[in-house]
């Protein structure tokens, strides 16, 4: 019983279910942005729907579609949460490197050793 209990109360566990918790609720809200788009796109240039769709009669018009609702998924995400994310990762990251690293003394001793043989080989 008490390995059942460290494997439910493990931190990777709990933060892997508030995730997937999380990305269900927001893939909700990228799909309803989805349906707008799709929406203003039929006022746009009619119905948005390409299911009726078969040249030849060939039926692609499902597929046709689904790509489109793919692409405008896609775009909704990289716009709307990988660009920002990336934007302020960098800033953060920025920010973190202006502080001015700290040289130990085994550090410093390494290098002068690193320093010395260096020259030492480029000596004739």
């Amino acid at each position: 019983m008490r390995g059942f209990k460290d494997f439910v109360l493990r931190g990777n566990l709990i933060e892997l279910a508030v995730a997937f918790i999380m990305a269900a609720a927001f893939a909700s809200v990228v799909t309803a942005a989805v349906d707008v788009i799709m929406d203003l796109l039929g006022r746009a240039g009619g119905r948005p729907d390409f299911s009726e769709y078969e040249p030849q009669g060939v039926s692609i018009g499902a597929f046709l579609t689904a790509l489109i609702a793919f692409l405008l998924l896609s775009a909704v995400v990289y716009f709307a949460i990988v660009t920002p994310y990336t934007r302020a990762r960098e800033r953060m990251h920025r920010d973190a490197t202006d502080e001015p690293a700290l040289v130990t003394e085994d550090v410093a001793l390494l290098t002068e050793i690193r320093d010395l043989l260096a020259a030492r080989n480029t000596q004739p």
